[in-house]
């Protein structure tokens, strides 16, 4: 009788040579029944020394090719339609070509995460090992011809793309450099669009690891293998490309440039595009749209990429979690945070049921969600589950990055915010100054990140002296409280103009600082009025932001003794209240994209011709 795949597990379990296996949380024994059908995922280590593949014989034939490797081997068994699959990720080369070219395996690779995922945890450093390993091979046939350079290459790119998709981005990059390395030995059209091909995947691992100055070098290489193709009556898509940089520009808080490089990206999107690339680049356009406040033109082209991701890849795919937060992070900033809390926890969801474990997007999503339930919770204070999202992010980025990551920043930033609100909530002084010097030491910290990447005149500079801002006053230290809000108002100011809504904000946290803490209620005044024309402006009168301008100045009335004007915004406030009860008719951000109203041409012909109108109209 033919055993099943757990009693080959358990025999290796039995076996001297100290193995362990792991299965996911949910594994229930009736999994692994003929009738059914995937998802199954597992992973078996033996340390140490070489397994025979003749030990393994009486594993089924159907399970597929068994590779060992001296020093370690890693099985991963994984499900797929049509049988289950037993490789190694850390056999023999010609094995390893075999399993990561099926084509079954490039349509399901995602599945693979959480294996991977597990020895990644366990200390296995499977991808180190595999980025070396392959880069050392490619050293080998440097001296070979070009077919055999062009199969490495290939290789390399569906290798990379599986750690780059993991977020194991240093790794990822090991493996494109040593692909990008094989294209510049041949002068000839076919390695040019390799390299640009190489130029795109390197572009995007470094924006993911946050190395902006090589970023911008890449993406200054790949245009001059686009001028040398041009030249030779040759034209690459330069989608993914423009799409990447504006993804590098919107990271730096460049949001003319990123504005100005989606328009460019969403031109090159053309019948037959990956249907990746063209999620990516309606994501990437969105975000530049949403900074931009264009808030119609944000929502069109996200709800698309929402639909196009959940239609071609699945509800359970990493690449619909990416379009999750980028939809999240709309909802939010045209101020539907109850659902944005509830995109940002299934963005969530999938990637913990995709990578599980100590993984980087993980963290990310923990860190979104933090935010999300921060804002969510900010005038009812109930912040715990808006701290274990943060300390989950943080948590994850210390384990696996080093202390000094920028992606500690954002992380840093959003539990010192947290923490700031639980100490001024809190009946303990002892308490409340502790908690507050913590926040303190994290906002600190955020700072010197930001300064060190992007420099003092920058909008993520900015955004941290203004939460110090806020701290300085918690800590009742005015003086520098306010010293800290000027200079992120002027930042602010010089970078996005007088009427942006981060302008608005700082504005407004400078105003409760003169009305509460320092008397000058003129200048409060005028300061509050300020935000809320702005917030009126790009959000309406249902904006949430408006209420606590509203109560400033019901306070600041009190204290001035006119009591007309305490009557007159307690009526505004009033109204405000009936506005939000009202104010989205949409009680399921899911379920508003289920479906598309319009093709993707249809969305990129109409963006773009929003586009030229708005270039006529100014």
């Amino acid at each position: 009788m033919e055993p099943s795949l757990l009693d080959c597990l358990r025999v290796l379990g039995r076996e001297e040579r100290g193995v362990w296996g792991f299965l996911p949380a949910d594994f229930e024994l009736e999994m692994l029944s003929p009738s059914f059908n995937p998802v199954w995922a597992a992973c078996v280590w033996l340390p140490a020394e070489r397994v025979p593949v003749e030990n393994l014989v009486w594993i089924p034939q159907h399970l597929g090719d068994i590779c060992s490797l001296t020093g370690g081997l890693a099985l991963i068994c994984c499900g797929f339609e049509g049988g289950l699959g037993l490789i190694s990720l850390l056999g023999i080369h010609d094995c390893f070509q075999t399993f990561m070219c099926n084509q079954t395996v490039l349509c399901c690779r995602h599945l693979l995460h959480h294996c991977f995922q597990a020895l990644m945890d366990h200390g296995v450093k499977v991808a180190s090992v595999l980025a070396y390993s392959f880069s050392r091979r490619c050293s080998y046939i440097a001296e070979s011809d070009a077919a055999v350079k062009e199969k490495a290459i290939q290789i390399g790119f569906v290798l990379g793309g599986f750690l780059s998709d993991a977020g194991w981005y240093s790794d990822a990059e090991k493996v494109f450099l040593s692909c990008l390395q094989l294209c510049t030995l041949h002068d000839e059209i076919l390695h040019w669009f390799r390299a640009v091909e190489c130029c795109v995947r390197l572009l995007h691992v470094r924006n993911g690891n946050c190395k902006y100055h090589l970023g911008e070098e890449t993406f200054k290489l790949a245009q001059s293998y686009m001028d040398k193709l041009a030249k030779h009556g040759q034209q690459a898509n330069k989608a993914a490309l423009y799409g990447e940089l504006c993804a590098l520009l919107f990271a730096k808080s460049h949001y003319d440039e990123a504005y100005k490089w989606c328009i460019e990206a969403m031109k090159e999107i053309t019948v037959g595009l990956p249907v990746k690339v063209v999620v990516d680049v309606l994501r990437q356009a969105s975000k530049a749209c949403v900074v931009k406040r264009e808030f119609k033109k944000a929502e069109q082209l996200i709800k698309h990429a929402v639909y196009l991701a959940r239609e071609h890849f699945g509800a359970k795919h990493p690449k619909y979690s990416d379009t999750l937060l980028d939809y999240g992070f709309y909802l939010l900033n045209v101020d539907n945070i109850c659902q944005s809390v509830a995109i940002y926890q299934t963005a969530l969801d999938i990637r913990q049921s995709v990578f599980g474990g100590k993984n980087i997007h993980v963290a990310t999503a923990h860190e979104d969600l933090a935010y999300s339930s921060y804002v969510h919770q900010y005038s009812s204070g109930k912040f715990d589950n808006a701290l274990f999202h943060a300390e989950r992010a943080i948590g994850i980025i210390t384990h696996i990055l080093p202390e000094d990551h920028l992606l500690l920043a954002s992380s840093k930033r959003v539990k010192a915010l947290i923490l700031e609100e639980i100490a001024i909530d809190c009946h303990n002084k002892e308490t409340e100054q502790r908690l507050l010097q913590e926040a303190h030491d994290l906002h600190l910290s955020s700072l010197q990140l930001a300064k060190k990447a992007f420099g003092e005149f920058n909008v993520q500079t900015a955004k941290h002296y203004g939460n110090l801002g806020r701290l300085y006053q918690s800590m009742r230290k005015f003086k520098e409280a306010e010293e800290m809000h000027i200079k992120a108002i002027q930042i602010k100011e010089q970078l996005l103009g007088q009427e942006d809504y981060e302008v608005a904000l700082s504005v407004g946290h400078l105003a409760s600082l003169y009305n509460y803490d320092m008397n000058q209620y003129e200048n409060a005044e005028k300061l509050y009025l300020r935000s809320i024309a702005i917030g009126k402006k790009l959000f309406g009168e249902g904006y949430s932001g408006l209420e606590y301008d509203y109560r400033g100045l019901i306070k600041l009335y009190n204290s001035i003794g006119n009591y007309e004007k305490v009557f007159e915004y307690h009526n505004i406030l009033a109204n405000w209240n009936r506005l939000r009860d009202r104010q989205f008719s949409v009680t399921d951000a899911l379920e508003d994209v289920s479906t598309s109203p319009q093709s993707t041409e249809e969305v990129v012909q109409s963006f773009l011709m929003s586009q030229s109108l708005d270039g006529q109209s100014s």
